[in-house]
């Protein structure tokens, strides 16, 4: 045990634009690469595959009433392979596939392969995804057959009453199917994620690292980010990073594990190791200043960030507008150009004007 005070993950943006110090800045006769005007690299992916989930988590979208994109604008999956060939052709290395729920995808494996066969310019993209884990003991092998390299499966509680209320489905026994077929298929490292909520489920953090200890898995704490449906986000009610970490150290002797550079977790060792505990702090500590990430929602809106009010529609492009033939992809390539140039500093939720995204996350994709 410990209770040494550790250090949180720093603040990478701050009024004023970006700190460049913690920017990586685009080469010189880097003009085909995605390079915002503040000199971020773009080179990881998120492409969510749907809108629609198995679960109907309280801090992500109500129980109904939910209004689903039209099924006549979801991307085809020559359309997906088609735009991250032309972000691979642009620096993009890695995609994590999202949702809603990925697998519910019915051609997710189809998908997973095709991706995981494009060639980025220092190789095959590194394809990865965020589930809730329920189809996982009928797909983990496929999709580990098909080239997923790792695959972060979300648990916020391990109590069935607290999990069913969560979620308002009794799942947890599926989910934890799920994270067990995962581990028999390899991934590795088998990541779980958690989003802490007062009142709700704090009590359980030092639980949940230790579940993850027990099964070989690694934890992920996420601040509440203000993407919820009913847009009844409060900051002072979130559980926050620096709150993780005190529960924690009261538990385990925590190592912080080096700098994060790009990634968005401070991860430390838990008790000397192998086992490690991140925390995605993107309220209390946001990241920008290193963020590199690029985001397609599944009806083929490019976002240049998770928070961004504005979108740059794909689709006429891929399609073809009315009486036009579809565009080539130098035109795709010049629009992703267009919408990463014009990214801003940070998602500026402390700022006095912020507004929540009208999307909610499952909407977006994580």
């Amino acid at each position: 045990m410990s209770a040494v005070p550790l250090p949180l993950p720093t603040t990478l943006a701050h009024p004023g634009g970006v700190d460049a110090t913690h920017t990586e800045r685009a080469a010189p006769g880097s003009r085909g690469q995605l390079v915002d005007r503040f000199g971020r690299v773009h080179r990881d992916l998120r492409i969510s595959l749907t809108d629609r989930c198995s679960l109907r988590c309280t801090y992500c979208m109500p129980e109904q009433g939910v209004e689903w994109l039209a099924k006549s604008s979801i991307l085809t999956t020559d359309e997906i392979v088609r735009v991250a060939g032309v972000l691979a052709s642009l620096g993009i290395v890695e995609v994590r596939l999202t949702g809603g729920e990925p697998l519910l995808r019915r051609d997710i494996v189809d998908v997973v392969s095709r991706v995981a066969a494009i060639e980025g310019v220092s190789g095959p993209l590194e394809v990865s995804m965020t589930t809730n884990g329920l189809k996982l003991p009928e797909l983990a092998e496929p999709l580990r057959e098909s080239g997923l390299s790792r695959v972060n499966v979300s648990i916020d509680t391990l109590r069935r009453d607290r999990f069913a209320e969560l979620t308002r489905r009794d799942r947890l026994d599926d989910v934890l199917r799920g994270i067990r077929a995962a581990r028999r298929a390899g991934f590795s490292p088998l990541k779980l994620n958690a989003v802490p909520m007062r009142g709700v489920n704090d009590d359980e953090i030092v639980d949940l690292v230790q579940f993850a200890v027990d099964n070989g898995a690694q934890m992920r704490f996420i601040e509440q980010m203000p993407l919820d449906a009913g847009h009844t986000w409060s900051r002072t009610e979130m559980v926050d990073a620096g709150e993780i970490l005190d529960k924690l150290t009261q538990r385990f002797t925590l190592t912080p594990i080096g700098e994060r550079g790009s990634s968005p977790s401070q991860d430390y060792l838990v008790d000397g190791g192998p086992t490690t505990v991140g925390l995605i702090a993107s309220v209390s500590a946001p990241f920008c200043g290193a963020c590199d990430r690029v985001r397609l929602t599944a009806d083929g809106q490019i976002r240049n960030c998770l928070f961004a009010r504005e979108e740059s529609d794909l689709l006429p492009l891929l399609r073809g507008a009315e009486g036009q033939a579809p565009a080539d992809d130098d035109a795709i390539a010049d629009l992703l150009r267009r919408s990463i140039a014009g990214k801003r500093a940070g998602h500026g939720i402390d700022d006095p004007g912020f507004l929540q995204p009208q999307r909610p996350m499952s909407a977006i994709g994580g």
